[in-house]
């Protein structure tokens, strides 16, 4: 179990079920290691700023998370955790190994930004 206050997806089918019911969410899929926490931070920290995301953790070394790891946006990824962003039931973007806050935030803005172009 990952020790993080995020919600927490211990299966494909809890990972398909949060993916089809929200229109953007964030999965960080990794262990407790010192490449992952630093993820897993900044996105707690991010869940009251970026209410229109729901963000979601996964542990890598779960059978059930090769969901995440089979995906052909990770394919050559080398270190973890891997960052998967989804909307509207889509992978939009996919990060591997540790982020700052600014990486993670310039995604989040882009990829789920609540304004609409006119």
């Amino acid at each position: 179990m990952l020790y993080t206050n995020l919600k927490h997806l211990e299966s494909a089918a809890d990972l398909k079920k949060a993916v089809s019911e929200n229109e953007n969410v964030m999965v960080i899929c990794g262990r407790m290691g010192p490449m992952c926490i630093p993820v897993y931070g900044i996105a707690e920290e991010l869940e009251d700023e970026y209410r229109h995301v729901k963000f979601y953790d996964m542990e890598f070394d779960n059978p059930e998370a090769n969901i995440i790891r089979s995906l052909p946006e990770v394919r050559g990824f080398m270190g973890i955790p891997f960052t998967i962003y989804y909307k509207n039931g889509k992978v939009v973007k996919a990060t591997s190994s540790i982020q700052t806050r600014e990486q993670v935030t310039a995604i989040l803005d882009k990829e789920f930004s609540t304004t609409v172009n006119a």
